[in-house]
């Protein structure tokens, strides 16, 4: 299946944004294009109830900045985010839903006590992973602040750009790579992207259990680092007993990636595999190949290959 049309992907920190358009198809994915522009210092906090964007000039110039640099007519956007933006969970629930709306009614009214945001400003969005074999709905479900989301989506349509959906960096790292972690029946992916921390397991496929954690100030391999690991290694092994670890993936910047891996084999007690973005995507003539100028794109690149 081909790609409708050239979706551009875009990253947002507090250093800069990241552009990465994509082609080719869905199961042979392709980078045409990457760009990239610094943000000044202050220009973005990522926090989940305070407003984001402190110099919203600033950070308009650099979306156009980037954008500018792709040299294509498209302005279709899906923004990859930090993952402090936004709280992720995880929910069963019993029975079916009528329609969309009904499902988000029902999942406010159950999460109503662990909403950690004023329920006037909390946007909520869910997405439907399986069926339980008892007919009960799993679902991914992402709480945000309306107020946080929407200076986003009002500063990048301002940059002339046309937004077609918001995800967090996990999300776009799980999604680069899925075509790898969906053919294992039980894996974990282990990730340190950018300052973020985030352990995922998988069972068929499906998301059973999300930690992330922002380790702002601490590198790749602190030993704070192998604490988080096995403390959420150890929760996940409490909620699924009878789920057996199969396998390990890891995501880590090149420069710490061998040392990474040596972290994890020893929190884990397993062989990790490393997944690369230079293996996933293939290189147009306009885009970098090698690992090292490529992994900086990774969560962009997975927000470009979003179906919409």
């Amino acid at each position: 299946m081909l790609f409708a049309s050239n979706l551009i992907g875009v990253e947002i920190n507090q250093q800069g944004v990241v552009f990465a358009m994509t082609g080719g198809s869905a199961a042979s994915p392709r980078v045409e294009r990457v760009s990239s522009a610094p943000l000044p210092p202050h220009t973005v906090q990522v926090s989940l109830r305070e407003q984001n964007i402190l110099d919203p000039d600033a950070f308009v110039s650099s979306l156009k900045s980037a954008h500018n640099q792709l040299l294509c007519k498209s302005s279709r956007v899906a923004v990859s985010l930090p993952d402090g933006v936004c709280k992720i969970m995880l929910l069963d629930h019993e029975g079916r839903f009528k329609n969309r709306q009904e499902g988000l009614d029902l999942i406010r009214w159950k999460l109503k006590k662990s909403i950690p945001l004023d329920s006037a400003d909390t946007q909520l969005d869910y997405q439907q992973l399986a069926v339980r074999e008892n007919g009960d709905l799993a679902l991914l479900v992402a709480i945000a602040s309306r107020t946080v989301i929407s200076q986003y989506e009002d500063l990048i349509t301002q940059a002339g750009l046309s937004l077609a959906g918001i995800v967090c960096n996990t999300f776009s790292i799980c999604r680069l790579f899925d075509s790898r972690l969906s053919l294992q029946n039980n894996c974990i992916l282990i990730s340190f992207y950018g300052t973020t921390l985030s352990v995922v397991a998988f069972t068929d496929g499906i998301p059973e259990f999300i930690r992330s954690k922002d380790l702002f100030g601490t590198a790749a391999t602190d030993r704070r680092v192998y604490m988080e690991i096995n403390s959420s290694l150890l929760v996940y092994k409490e909620r699924h007993p009878d789920q057996p670890v199969q396998s390990v993936f890891c995501v880590a910047a090149p420069d710490v990636v061998q040392d990474f891996l040596e972290l994890v084999a020893e929190s884990t007690g397993m062989t990790p595999t490393l997944l690369e973005t230079k293996g996933t995507v293939l290189p147009g003539n306009s885009a970098p190949g090698d690992q090292v100028r490529l992994f900086p794109y990774t969560a962009a690149i997975g927000a470009a290959l979003r179906r919409a």
